[in-house]
């Protein structure tokens, strides 16, 4: 068991996910979910994340990259695996031989991976990516036609097709809507009903749960974070926050009216001050424009002040405080809390980054504080499929 001596720690609620988890499964009926793991389960920690899913009826992980999903399989998981992004032709043996499913992304990706496929290996499991309007990846409306015949002359184990909404979002997007109709008339041409269709990401499966088709693929929702505030305000469910990070006072020392402290003196006493150092900066992902950004200690907020650090950062105190006491940067204190949204505001950036910048330099610890319970479900009116 790895030893941390420094006080600076994400703790990770496996309690919380499972009860975002269970919001999801309840809201979307028969649908499936997805976990999507990525980027280190949004930097919650893949491998407790992945473990906790299947334990709680998880039957398929998406991933971005081979690599991703590699290391999955090299540590045990065993669980279906989709690796959502483009794989080189380089992987198509392996992902045959580790039982991982790729997405075909365009007819030239198609053509690639029919010259690779191995004879002696398991056949190639693909979902098939239809850019409907986002516009990143994808077949063409155009060309979905093509690419079935292609799949059905060739020895694929044709077994989903997904698309993915860029605004789901938002209110009464037009493009969403556009993205919704263009699926459907892709759908009214798959003849095999036994290929999976997923169209929901987090956003959609909160908003629209008639599009929850045969399965749904929930990220950062699995994590306690709605997709945008839209989203958060209108949601007839409540997430539950996963991720909390917390460190401690590591000294304490009064300066004097005018002083300055930390690089570039940019931050100077209006009058004699006591302040504190905690140990954590931005090569911990506590990134410079949160300078001003608020912590709790003893159950009260306080500002970070002056330049942050590479390794730390100063706030400043109501009073002398020792050294030791306990520091919530992100999380409950008391009767206040601290949320990710929070330093995604100051920073001008989105929630989903967050969790993603805190580096491995912080370790994270896992909790299972919570019961998963009841929570409310709303019956679809509409099927997509």
């Amino acid at each position: 068991m790895t030893e941390h001596y420094r006080p600076t720690k994400a703790v990770i609620d496996l309690g919380a996910i499972k009860k975002n988890l269970v919001a999801f499964q309840q809201k979307s009926g028969d649908a499936q979910v997805i976990a999507v793991v990525k980027a280190d389960a949004y930097g919650h920690g893949v491998l407790a994340v992945a473990k906790t899913v299947i334990e709680n009826g998880v039957s398929m992980l998406a991933v971005a990259t081979p690599d991703e999903a590699l290391f999955l399989r090299n540590e045990g998981i065993e669980t279906e695996l989709l690796v959502m992004g483009a794989t080189p032709s380089s992987f198509i043996p392996v992902a045959q031989q580790r039982n991982i499913i790729v997405t075909a992304v365009s007819l030239e990706w198609l053509s690639m991976a029919a010259v690779q496929l191995s004879p002696d290996l398991n056949e190639l499991k693909i979902h098939l990516k239809v850019d409907t309007g986002m516009r990143r990846i994808g077949i063409q409306l155009d060309e979905v036609d093509e690419a079935f015949g292609f799949i059905a002359d060739h020895d694929f184990a044709f077994q989903g097709i997904f698309t993915h909404f860029a605004t789901a979002d938002e209110k009464d997007s037009s493009l969403f809507h556009e993205q919704v109709h263009a699926m459907n008339s892709v759908i009214d041409i798959l003849e095999d009903p036994s290929v999976m269709v997923h169209v929901s990401n987090s956003a959609a499966a909160t908003m629209h749960p008639e599009l929850a088709c045969d399965a749904v693929r929930i990220g950062i929702s699995l994590y306690g974070i709605a997709p945008s505030p839209y989203v958060g305000e209108e949601m007839d469910f409540k997430l539950y926050p996963a991720l909390s990070l917390e460190t401690e006072i590591i000294h304490v020392k009064q300066i004097k009216t005018g002083e300055g402290l930390s690089y570039g003196a940019t931050y100077r006493a209006e009058q004699d001050e006591w302040i504190a150092t905690l140990p954590i900066g931005y090569a911990d992902g506590m990134l410079r424009g949160l300078q001003g950004q608020d912590v709790l200690v003893k159950g009260q907020r306080v500002p970070v002040v002056g330049r942050i650090c590479m390794d730390q950062c100063m706030i400043r105190l109501s009073e002398k405080l020792p050294v030791g006491e306990k520091v919530q940067l992100i999380g409950h204190q008391g009767g206040q809390q601290i949320f990710i949204d929070e330093w995604a505001r100051r920073l001008e950036t989105i929630p989903y980054e967050i969790p993603c910048i805190l580096t491995k330099r912080v370790p994270r610890i896992y909790s299972d504080s919570t019961e998963v319970s009841n929570l409310p479900f709303q019956e679809p009116d509409i099927m997509l499929r």
